[in-house]
This record gives C-alpha cells, structure tokens and sequence, in this order.
C-alpha cells in the first residue's frame, strides 16, 4: 500500500488539490499530509488567505482561488458547495435566484447565492460571496437535479421546484413584483406534466394557489395552469395573499382564491 506522503509546504499540496480537479479542502486534511505542527499550519493558512490565494468559506473549510478568481477573493459556489455540504453533512439544493440562472432565468448580483437546507444556518460572507441559507423542513428528491461543473456534480431544484419556492419564499426574496419577471423567463423551462408532479407533492398549498393564479390570469398559460388546477384538486384551498407582505385588499379572485394585494406588471 502506498504511504501517504507528507508535504513540506502547503503550497505544494494546494497544488496537488487543483491537479486533481478539486477547488475545497479542510484542515484536517492539511493537518494529515503537511509535516508540521497545527499551530505552523494556520499560520500559513492565514497568510495565504491574506495573500487571496485561498478563501475561507467555514471554519476550517477553504477553496483555492485561482489567479483569476484571485482578484475579487471569491469563487463560483458551484465549485465547491457540494464538498461545503458533505462537509458539513447538510442536504441542500440551489434554489430561487441561484437556480434560476443556470436555467438562464435571473438577474441577479453574481456572488449572492440562495441554497435551501433543511435546518437554519447562518449566511456565509467571504470578500464578494454571499451565501443566503433558506429553510424547507423537507423535499422530495424528484424536485432537484444534478448538475456539472469544473469540480463535480452540484444538486439544484429544478424549473418546476424553482418556480413554487419563489412563492414559497416571496416575502424574503425581494416580493412578488421582483419575482414575476423571473418566472416569466423560467416558464419556457416547465413542462406542464412535470409541473403537475412536483405541485402534487409541495407541501405548502398557498404557494401553489399563488403559482397557479400567475400562470392563468397573468401570464395566460392555460396549460401550466390546468396541470396545477389537477394538483390542488383533493387538497384544502383558502383565501391566501398573492403578496405576503402587502396588506389585505379583499379582491379575491375566486378562480385560485388568491387575494390580488398588489399590482402585476408582466412586460414579457
């Protein structure tokens, strides 16, 4: 069995990271393989991270910043949220605005990142990145997909799931009139029998009413909007806010039972 070998500088093993296609490691790692003392290795850990040649995304969990991330001090968290997750032994998925993008759906700052967990966790700010952590107590797996990057495989919600969490979450992520847009240019991803599935197991009602009122009266999508009406069929529907933090005005559309609290514009 070969021995592992142990490096005289952490340099060399940064080195070695990358040549492998990885971005992250933790000091645990660094402890096992670099011939020094705990104390020497956080030493160089933090000169490095002074000199933007690593980041320091959790306590003791670090991605390498290649010299053309090196500038701005933060790296795509598609990089790296996979090993961040496993490290941390969380499930997650990107979801909302982050999603969104890589469905080519969001205009979004770059470095802010939405990622759905099942506990609360504290936002993560290094240098340019902002992690945003939102909870769902529970998810079932045919919602999220896995997608490819530099470094490996990422899990992230797809179109369908993205589009119910906007609902969900609406109130956190900027309001309805923000979100519309966005929905309007994820809607050429959703496929109506798949939207029916996803909406069928989504545990929050009211943002299925809230989906399923936008598709039909606003952006006239019969289609989706049938293949939700098919979702909600056996469950308890009642009069909900289209915006959660606009006040009640009583104009209930009783299609979808959805108060109409504020005004839509959809310019696509």
């Amino acid at each position: 069995m070969e021995i592992a070998r142990k490096y005289e500088y952490v340099d060399d093993y940064l080195l070695k990271i990358r040549s492998k296609g990885r971005f992250s490691f933790t000091f645990k790692e660094l402890n096992q393989v670099f011939d020094s003392s705990e104390q020497a290795i956080r030493r160089k850990i933090y000169r490095l991270h002074a000199a933007n040649k690593i980041a320091i995304i959790r306590k003791d969990f670090y991605v390498v910043l290649p010299p053309e991330y090196a500038k701005n001090g933060s790296l795509p968290i598609f990089l790296y949220i996979d090993d961040l997750m496993k490290y941390l032994r969380r499930d997650y998925y990107l979801g909302l605005y982050t999603a969104a993008s890589l469905y080519g759906a969001a205009h979004q700052q770059p470095m802010e990142y939405q990622v759905i967990v099942q506990r609360p966790m504290r936002a993560i700010v290094e240098n340019n990145t902002r992690i945003n952590f939102l909870v769902r107590n529970a998810w079932k797996q045919d919602g999220i997909v896995k997608k490819n990057s530099a470094a490996g495989y990422f899990n992230v919600s797809r179109p369908e799931l993205t589009a119910l969490d906007f609902m969900s979450f609406n109130g956190k992520i900027g309001g309805i009139s923000r979100i519309v847009p966005i929905l309007g240019e994820l809607i050429e991803e959703i496929k109506p029998s798949v939207m029916y599935k996803i909406a069928s197991g989504y545990p929050q009602i009211s943002s299925i009413q809230r989906l399923g009122y936008l598709y039909d009266k606003v952006f006239n999508r019969q289609d989706l909007a049938t293949s939700i009406q098919r979702a909600l069929k056996d469950k308890a529907t009642q009069n909900i806010l289209l915006s959660v933090v606009s006040p009640k005005q009583g104009n209930i559309d009783k299609d979808w039972k959805v108060d109409v609290n504020v005004i839509i514009e959809n310019d696509l």
